[in-house]
């Protein structure tokens, strides 16, 4: 973890004599402070609210920080701005404060309150724009907040006991009763799981409800998001194993998009660089001020993850190939792994009744995606069964010529220490020639991931329907995948 990923302000305190005993949730001293809390994180911390941050702060605060040593307001805010802050349209990071952590003691001085302890634990997680939201980490603080002009300020404060979460040792609960109790405490309306071992999906399991009062059914629609790369990647490399497809040609010749006509770096576009995202694309366009395409570097000189670059090689296949992509995913990869319930499109086949609508982390649902057009990078839905089939095929190599599943497997381009991005698939290297292949998917409304061994055979799939359903990420892939979950998740997490 980077020092501004856990630089999620706690705090220090002095243990007086005088301490009075902790005060009920119910005490309005107790719900004041909790406010000022949320002023402090949920609209300053989260939301990079730099006026907000300066304004709760005591001009005498006193920070410590486990890892990272001593500041003083000033030295904090420079941190924040230029560290946490210096891109929040690109990345994200996070403060969850755990329920029921909470302990509240107030201070005083001659019968006066003048101060307050606030104990707790809280989570935290980062996101960049268009990758999977990185599993948390955690850990403990105390606030000290004093009275000052009649407004409470953070005066000094302590982090501590900073914890990646894979050393947290926490378990699953055993049966479907628990779990889904489990559930309905992390907030999660939907998940399902998908186990596979041995080579073989052998679990399917999907719990909570698709739609308040309606129980989730085995086979739930899911919006995976950005898990639909992988379907389209396999698409590409299944061409090029029937010989109709090149990795490594320029796909000018099929398409150009008018943004970078008169570029001249589109002529090194290949499927290479686009499914190990080398093409030098934004995530999307409409993130640019313009709201046009373009080259943020030169093509093949360094990874960025783009939508836009899968986006790009679905009209380059649709040019040559004559046939929408919806069409060669069916023929090349749906209909050979008996995909029934997988699509980029809504059409007169898909039953809405048994989609999992997607929420915020308030509860409230989103309006349903129903794409006409497919979308290479986004919006694929699908079941457990079928996804978990298709990682399957995936982790075999099936349908691949050898030579071609040597290359999807190949590290093309390093995006930190021991994870690469391959063809397609991200690719952690967990030692001893031993591997794991990801994918995962975030947008509005849904959190998934999957990951595949192929050398002993094991995998997981989750997905969920709410904003922050990465919170269940860890327990269940540490739990599934033993030993080699952690190695993942220390990976993720360094």
């Amino acid at each position: 973890m980077t020092k501004y990923t856990h630089f999620i302000l706690p705090f220090f305190i002095f243990f007086f004599s005088n301490t009075q005993a902790q005060i009920e949730k119910t005490d309005a001293l107790y719900k004041t402070i909790m406010s000022r809390d949320s002023l402090l994180f949920s609209v300053g911390f989260n939301t990079c609210n730099i006026s907000q941050m300066e304004n709760m702060l005591s001009d005498r605060l006193e920070f410590y920080h486990d890892k990272d040593g001593i500041s003083d307001k000033k030295k904090f805010m420079i941190d924040f701005k230029n560290g946490l802050c210096k891109a929040p349209e690109m990345r994200q990071v996070k403060r969850v404060l755990i329920d029921k952590s909470s302990e509240i003691y107030p201070m005083y001085q001659n019968g006066k309150l003048y101060a307050v302890i606030q104990n707790g634990s809280h989570e935290f997680s980062e996101k960049e724009k268009g990758k999977p939201e990185k599993l948390g980490g955690k850990a403990k603080f105390t606030n000290f907040w004093m009275i000052e002009n009649g407004s409470w300020k953070l005066a000094k404060s302590l982090s501590f006991d900073h914890q990646a979460k894979s050393t947290i040792q926490e378990n699953i609960p055993g049966d479907d009763q628990a779990i889904e109790s489990w559930l309905k405490d992390n907030k999660i309306p939907t998940l399902g799981l998908g186990i596979i071992e041995e080579g073989k999906l052998k679990q399917i399991r999907v719990f909570g409800e698709i739609k308040k009062g309606v129980p989730a059914p085995y086979n739930t629609y899911f919006n995976v998001a950005s898990l639909t790369k992988p379907v389209t990647a396999m698409v590409a490399l299944r061409l090029v194993s029937l010989g109709k497809w090149k990795l490594d040609e320029p796909l000018d010749q099929y398409w150009v998009d008018p943004d970078v006509l008169n570029d001249p770096r589109h002529r090194k576009l290949t499927t290479r660089l686009i499914l190990s995202h080398q093409t030098g694309f934004p995530n999307w366009r409409w993130m640019n001020p313009d709201k046009k395409l373009n080259f943020q570097f030169e093509p093949g000189t360094q990874y960025q993850y783009s939508g836009e670059g899968f986006e790009y090689l679905r009209k380059a296949l649709e040019k040559k190939l004559g046939k929408p992509l919806n069409q060669l995913a069916r023929e090349l990869i749906f209909q050979p792994l008996s995909m029934n319930d997988t699509d980029y499109i809504w059409n007169q086949h898909t039953e809405e009744s048994r989609f999992a609508i997607g929420y915020n982390k308030e509860g409230q649902p989103y309006p349903t995606e129903k794409n006409k057009v497919a979308n290479a990078a986004d919006d694929l839905h699908t079941t457990i069964q079928d996804y978990g089939n298709f990682m399957v095929s995936v982790m075999k190599g099936e349908h691949l010529k050898p030579e071609v599943f040597q290359e999807m497997t190949k590290n093309q381009v390093k995006t930190k220490e021991n994870k690469y991005f391959g063809l397609g698939f991200e690719i952690y290297d967990l030692g001893n020639g031993n591997y794991a292949l990801s994918h995962g998917g975030a947008d509005l409304e849904t959190r998934c991931i999957a990951f595949v061994l192929p050398k002993s055979g094991k995998g997981i799939l989750i997905f969920t329907n709410v904003d922050d359903g990465y919170k269940v990420y860890e327990k269940l892939v540490v739990h599934y995948l033993g030993e080699e979950g952690k190695k993942i998740v220390a990976i993720e997490t360094k």
